[in-house]
């Protein structure tokens, strides 16, 4: 039987891990964050997420030596608990990664809309009080083509991409930084809270967990590293990219304060770029190039861990065992590069606005993910292990119950519950229609000791 290709080394892990969790975020809802939290609430929400994720990001760093599988949850859910398990958290896992896909392909028209104003013509429709223009569908389905073919044509090729637009992204956020630096003034953060400070923080941490998503993607393509690697440097390639993923939000976010006085720019839409706007017009051009090489790294990383997912899910036939099948020549789950195109595609037609609800969803999937592997590093683990990973489920189970509890500032609004509602449905037919699946996992991955 055919195998993925195995060429990854630890920075291909780091720039996809990284790529996956930093998108166009700091632009398209800066004044999201900035209205939530204030600067200081924001700073401290993305702080704060980030050191809760270190227990998080060590459970996942063990879990993969044990289970080097492309399920990556699914793996370690069945192997430490049942497979009923493992196809909850993985299915929720998926839907993290799934749903960033066509936001991104929706989101470069917007974002190329203010090089070319021309796309926002020929109007289409309207969903729920959004225009969809025709020329910005184009668009998002070519770039939906273009990640595809890239991912169709091999992992190789996907991780060289990923590593160039990674270097570019970071070169060019540095220059921001550096001229940002020279230009503002610290009294542009007053004040500094956008509502009393913990709710301003609160409000921030909720969300953390839909913008850090990412980190844990190296589990996903652990079956294709390169002939000899190091298992240690999974850990390497995790919390390197934990870290600089929290501090970029982190230094983004104080560096827009820091340029223009926030309650103005929060107010007038692309914060990040309207705070540079007042350096100068080239500096807001910048932003946004920026912002479209970092939307097509994140769409090319969060693209190739859903893939790797709905491939482990073929594989062990919770779906159709077609999508778990390996091109002969390309060594990539090519039928399941396909549906993900093809879905991401088909999602381009519904604009932003009905991508709203199922975004806000995404954070609670990850947590239910993140949960699930911090409970089987619990189960399967070391003494010391298992301490830091009961540590990484309680956090992980408080990112979740954010979301879901009534009464707590941001939780789920009936839009989000019927998301949730349809995906859950979704995944209990699936996995009735395939309860007679063999357990591949524990059939094909046994537990290695800790050492």
């Amino acid at each position: 039987m055919t195998t993925l290709a195995r060429r990854l080394r630890t920075f291909d892990y780091f720039t996809l891990a990284f790529g996956a969790m930093v998108g166009a975020g700091w632009l398209v809802v800066m004044d999201d964050w900035l209205q939530r939290g204030g600067p200081a609430g924001a700073m401290l929400g993305f702080a704060a997420g980030t050191l809760l994720l270190i227990p998080i990001g060590y459970a996942y760093s063990r879990m993969v030596v044990r289970l080097p599988d492309a399920g990556g949850e699914i793996a370690y859910a069945t192997q430490a608990f049942n497979s009923k398990a493992g196809f909850a958290a993985g299915w929720m896992m998926l839907l993290a990664y799934l749903i960033v896909c066509p936001w991104e392909a929706v989101a470069i028209g917007k974002i190329a809309g203010h090089f070319i104003p021309a796309l926002e013509t020929h109007a289409l429709y309207a969903i729920g009080g959004k225009t969809v223009y025709l020329p910005e569908v184009v668009l998002g389905i070519a770039l939906t083509a273009f990640i595809t073919g890239l991912n169709y044509r091999g992992i190789a090729v996907t991780a060289h991409f990923q590593n160039w637009a990674t270097t570019l992204f970071l070169g060019m956020f540095a220059v921001l930084v550096v001229i940002g630096g020279k230009r503002g003034s610290a009294a542009n953060f007053h004040p500094w809270f956008g509502h009393a400070p913990w709710i301003s923080a609160l409000l921030v941490l909720q969300i953390v967990p839909y913008f850090m998503t990412g980190f844990e993607s190296v589990g996903k393509c652990s079956e294709e590293c390169e002939e000899n690697f190091e298992p240690s440097h999974y850990a390497k390639a995790i919390f390197t990219a934990l870290l600089i993923g929290g501090g970029f939000y982190v230094i983004v976010i104080a560096v827009v304060a820091f340029v223009a006085p926030w309650q103005q720019t929060a107010a007038s839409g692309f914060a990040t770029a309207a705070a540079f706007q007042r350096i100068s017009p080239l500096m807001s051009n910048l932003i946004f190039a920026a912002a479209a090489v970092s939307l097509v790294k994140i769409f090319n990383a969060n693209f190739v861990a859903a893939a790797r997912m709905v491939f482990a899910l073929g594989r062990e036939g919770s779906l159709p065992r077609v999508f778990g099948r390996v091109h002969e020549r390309n060594q990539t789950p090519w039928a399941a590069v396909l549906l993900l195109g093809a879905i991401t595609a088909a999602c381009v037609f519904g604009g932003s606005q009905l991508l709203v609800a199922i975004s806000e969803v995404g954070s609670f999937a990850a947590a239910v993910g993140w949960l699930a592997t911090s409970a089987a590093l619990a189960k399967l683990g070391s003494d010391r292990e298992r301490a830091i990973a009961l540590v990484g489920a309680v956090v992980a189970l408080c990112f979740a119950l954010l979301k879901i509890i009534p009464g707590v500032p941001g939780h789920f609004t009936w839009a989000e519950w019927v998301a949730l509602g349809v995906w859950v449905t979704t995944g209990v037919i699936f996995r009735l229609a395939n309860q007679n699946a063999p357990n591949s996992f524990v059939l094909n991955h046994p537990v290695k000791p800790s050492k």
